[in-house]
């Protein structure tokens, strides 16, 4: 009991729902731990060469973003390739101002020389699927509009090249990679292009368990058995299970991969993850297609071991695979 409320689901550390229909993220694991999800305060002056700020795009909806940008370097006057990020959480959790992004997002910022964009969508059980997927799709309509000068946001006028988009996301914010991608292939963009996406560890998954999934059981403190479940239970339409098409875009619920126009792709996939297989699927599945595809592996390590800080700074082995990881997203966004 909390008051009068009673707890009536949870997921260990993460989430607890009550009987009103009141649900509280407040981290619960261990203490550790907590400062990864605590959001990191905007600050429009450059530390450690970025600044960051807060936009909303839709006040009816409460849809805001952050952005990202790097402080120029002497004689870069040219405009700077723009990711659309999309962060994970199984749906439920998580923000885009939560450190674990945020000690990611300014190193690929300064390094890659990039503007990111991270979009806060709303979040089930209170909004569950698709409303994740029209939030995100929601956010690159915005980028659109003020490529057309339809829309207005300095800072990004200013540094955000919008014929290089580039769409990244871990995790669930992989399957909202795919969906964005997809939506906008049947979208007039123009002048907006995009350039290429970037599904990291994606949250695909199928009715059945793989292989991975029981081999690789609760390896890692982000992704367990009963969180995938939890999660998706929590965030799936109602009436449907994990062979939906936002969460098994390869299954035979979906559109075929080879109908949608799909923006040149590097899916990121983790040797240890738990969902491992069905990110090798869709991989084959794309390639089977003939979609523009490379594939990128991360040695020894579980699903989105690279926002794991703790483990960056204590193992050498996840310090150097998230080095190879952003080395690599960093090569492809230059490449296209």
């Amino acid at each position: 009991m909390v008051g009068e409320r009673t707890l009536v689901d949870e997921v260990s550390g993460w989430l607890r729902i009550y009987d009103d229909g009141w649900v509280d993220r407040t981290w619960t694991g261990p203490p550790e731990a907590e400062f990864m999800s605590k959001p990191v305060p905007a600050h429009e002056d450059f530390i450690d060469g970025v600044a960051t700020r807060d936009v909303t795009i839709d006040p009816s909806l409460g849809l805001t973003v952050r952005i990202y940008v790097p402080k120029l370097k002497p004689g870069e006057d040219h405009k700077l390739p723009v990711l659309l990020h999309f962060h994970g959480g199984g749906f439920c959790i998580s923000e885009a101002n939560s450190y674990m992004y945020y000690h990611v997002y300014t190193q690929l910022v300064r390094t890659a020389r990039v503007v990111c964009v991270s979009v806060n969508m709303r979040l089930a059980p209170e909004h569950r699927l698709p409303a994740a997927c029209d939030d995100c799709y929601m956010a690159l309509l915005w980028l659109r509009a003020i490529a057309r000068g339809e829309s207005f946001e300095p800072w990004l006028e200013t540094h955000g090249d919008f014929t290089r988009v580039f769409l990244i996301g871990d995790s669930s914010g992989g399957n909202l990679v795919h969906e964005v991608a997809a939506r906008a292939g049947s979208c007039k963009l123009s002048p907006l292009k995009i350039a290429g996406s970037i599904p990291i560890h994606p949250g695909f998954v199928r009715t059945e368990r793989s292989k991975s999934e029981q081999e690789l059981q609760n390896e890692s403190p982000f992704l367990t058995l009963k969180m995938v479940d939890k999660f998706l239970a929590l965030a799936l339409p109602i009436g449907t299970n994990k062979g939906h098409p936002i969460t098994c875009p390869m299954g035979s619920n979906a559109p075929p991969l080879a109908t949608l126009n799909l923006p040149p792709m590097m899916v990121c996939i983790a040797e240890k993850d738990l969902i491992r297989d069905t990110g090798i699927e869709y991989c084959n599945a794309l390639k089977k297609s003939g979609k523009d595809l490379e594939v990128f592996t991360s040695h020894g390590v579980g699903h989105s071991f690279y926002l794991n800080k703790i483990a960056i700074d204590m193992d050498p082995q996840t310090a150097d695979q998230t080095k190879q990881l952003l080395t690599a997203i960093t090569d492809f966004i230059q490449r296209h």
